[in-house]
């Protein structure tokens, strides 16, 4: 028998990243589930990634809001919502628990799921389920997610967080006995407060040298790439790589020796890629978002508390290990 599940998680890198084991964990729990995700388009490479995902279907808010009562607009939200009703779903699972998911979610047909008031992060949005799940609120984001899965579909997860990315690394193996290894760097983030000092990145750039490893740096914009150039000049063995689709930048992930990176979704999707990283966390605590995943991890810093640069090397020693 069939169970047809839709889940609601539409952003972003990171928070989807962190909904992958989830997925995996339906997927084994539930006999005959058939897994459809909603989910913003920009990010909608991650969700087919998983190989127990049935079908990816796209929601285009973040472009949407921009125009959001032209005719172009109108016309394409009625046609998601006619999509969505004319689908019949056993169970309607919103895993984002905020106002702009409820939208999503109340459009699909089926019992709808979600977080309680006092677990979700927007407590209003708990007001529309028809069933509501108590999930305690501090927990790493991985956590909370299996556990929401687990007390909607009734079961008890156990073992570590599977992913459901282990074609990456069929790949990388190869990758690896072609390439000279290499190290990610993730230097830039979307907001100032998050960075960190140029002569700390200096010194791991130095660590990473003496290692032998080459060094690959990611930006995500024009000034990410002026900043990460900046960096790396003068330096023979530094890339910074031009702009990727997500697929593309897991690949490179997942063939690198091990990756550092500013508290960002691509430093939670190497370490879900089982690469040993480290995260340097400056703008956010790692305590709800901490890394997580097979090989060697480090979440360093917090909220307001840089990570002095010899935290951040006593880890790159311990990941080179």
């Amino acid at each position: 028998m069939t169970t047809r599940i839709l889940i609601v998680r539409t952003s972003s890198l990171g928070d989807l990243v962190h909904m992958l084991p989830a997925i995996s964990d339906i997927a084994r729990h539930v006999p005959g589930a058939q897994i459809d995700w909603l989910v913003e388009e920009s990010f909608a490479q991650i969700p087919a990634w998983h190989p127990a995902v049935h079908e990816v279907i796209r929601v285009a808010h973040r472009r949407w809001r921009k125009a959001w009562w032209s005719a172009e607009v109108r016309a394409a939200r009625r046609t998601l919502e006619l999509n969505l009703r004319a689908r019949r779903y056993d169970i309607v699972l919103d895993m984002q628990a905020l106002l702009k998911s409820v939208w999503l979610t109340r459009m699909a047909s089926g019992v709808k799921h979600g977080l309680g008031f006092t677990s979700a992060r927007e407590p209003i949005a708990s007001l529309f389920y028809d069933v509501r799940h108590r999930v305690k609120f501090w927990q790493p984001a991985v956590t909370r997610q299996r556990e929401l899965a687990a007390a909607t579909f009734g079961y008890t997860y156990e073992g570590a967080p599977d992913f459901g990315l282990q074609a990456f690394e069929d790949e990388a193996r190869i990758l690896r006995t072609h390439e000279d290894a290499y190290a990610v760097i993730m230097p830039s983030a979307s907001r100032d407060d998050k960075l960190w000092p140029e002569q700390d990145w200096q010194a791991v750039f130095d660590r990473l040298t003496d290692e032998g490893l080459q060094l690959k740096l990611l930006a995500g914009n024009d000034a990410e790439m002026q900043r990460a150039q900046a960096l790396v000049a003068g330096r023979r063995n530094a890339l910074v790589l031009p702009r990727m689709d997500l697929t593309e930048a897991a690949r490179c992930l997942a063939g690198a020796r091990l990756m550092v990176g500013l508290d960002s979704g691509l430093t939670h999707l190497s370490a879900a890629l089982g690469r040993p990283t480290i995260g340097i966390y400056k703008a956010s605590t790692p305590v709800r978002t901490p890394l997580v995943g097979a090989a060697f991890t480090a979440s360093l810093g917090d909220r307001g508390k840089s990570p002095t640069r010899e935290t951040v090397l006593s880890a790159l020693n311990d990941a080179l290990r």
